[in-house]
């Protein structure tokens, strides 16, 4: 043996190196192996349904912004619709308003026309009592007088008052 070298003693270490090599992948290095792998495996799947879960998210939200529009544009198209028909409705009530006062100013003309040759009417019936009172006082007055001048004449008094 040069050397000192024993080979059978290589062999040996060499055989227990690889019956430990092969005891430890077996009991060890595969088992964890397959643990990682597995892990592996469960975390990519999650990746996967997180992926997944925020597609989703993302095409919900842009449903919902499409919806929100949609009815951003629908409210506006209502308050469109409003306001028009508050304008015709507006303009509606001011020609009732216009019509309304149309016919009150017209009854009103139409009732001081009335009371006027109501009043015209009184008025000539006032004038014709004082122009027949003031006929009748006249006639009265100058008979009373004549009257009252000739009881004087004939007592020859002086006329009385």
């Amino acid at each position: 043996m040069p050397l000192n070298i024993d080979w059978q003693q290589i062999l040996l270490h060499l055989f227990n190196f690889a019956l430990l090599f092969t005891i430890l992948y077996v009991l060890l290095y595969k088992p964890v192996k397959k643990f990682m792998d597995q892990r592996s495996s469960y975390y990519k799947e999650l990746d996967a349904k997180a992926h997944k879960s925020v597609e989703e998210a993302a095409a919900k939200q842009s449903a919902y912004e499409q919806r929100l529009e949609q009815a951003n544009e629908e409210i506006d198209a209502l308050r469109a619709k409003a306001g028009e028909e508050a304008g015709q409705l507006k303009e509606t009530i001011l020609a009732e308003a216009k019509k309304e006062s149309a016919r009150i100013i017209e009854a009103a003309k139409t009732e001081a026309a009335r009371e006027r040759e109501h009043i015209l009417d009184d008025a000539g019936d006032e004038i014709s009592k004082m122009v027949t009172d003031a006929t009748a006082k006249i006639l009265f007055a100058d008979a009373d007088s004549a009257y009252e001048q000739f009881l004087n004449a004939v007592e020859g008094s002086e006329p009385r008052e």
